[in-house]
């Protein structure tokens, strides 16, 4: 039987901080315990990197910012990010951001996704998204290459939804080049 989550202090940013070298971006903490209803993240984004425009479709976030500067757009808005600031980033709608000259440190947190689970997909709607993903509809099914660890953040392991993406969604951090690892 699993153990209930331990409530109370799970970490603290200065010392997070000072353990992860200057120039190292993504995640630097994560909520870990098994049974929970959230995620959270510590983030950090190096000067002048930006997390590129994207839709989070599934869930609203809550960004707190926890060290550096900004600026964060939502919606079309830019505003400037500072330390103590907090942000509502409602699910569907078009974010991004850029870190200022000492770059960005930035809590979020969200409900939890739900874990994937393993089923049979129609085979209109597997047509249906290879042709999307970019691949020919050749009634074969296809699409991407069987291979998309490019597409996995090696720093929060979300999948990148585009296959041209560059940067994680979720946390900033660059994705890996084709054929890397």
């Amino acid at each position: 039987m699993a153990q209930p989550p331990v409530a109370g202090v799970l970490a603290a940013v200065t010392e997070l901080l000072a353990a992860a070298p200057d120039d190292r971006g993504g995640a630097l903490w994560r909520l870990a315990p098994v049974a929970r209803q959230l995620d959270a993240n510590v983030i950090r984004v190096p000067p002048g990197e930006r997390v590129a425009p994207h839709v989070e479709p599934d869930l609203d976030v809550l960004l707190c910012v926890l060290g550096g500067g900004g600026e964060l757009t939502v919606a079309g808005t830019t505003d400037r990010l500072e330390a103590g600031r907090v942000a509502w980033l409602p699910r569907g709608t078009e974010r991004s951001l850029v870190a200022g000259p000492d770059g960005l440190v930035h809590l979020t947190a969200h409900r939890r996704r739900p874990g994937l689970a393993i089923g049979s997909v129609p085979p209109s709607a597997a047509r249906s998204a290879a042709t999307t993903a970019g691949g020919a509809d050749d009634g074969r099914g296809g699409g991407e290459p069987a291979c998309l660890l490019n597409r996995i953040c090696p720093a929060c392991d979300r999948p990148a939804d585009a296959s041209d993406a560059r940067f994680c969604a979720r946390c900033g951090t660059r994705l890996p080049e084709r054929g890397d690892g």
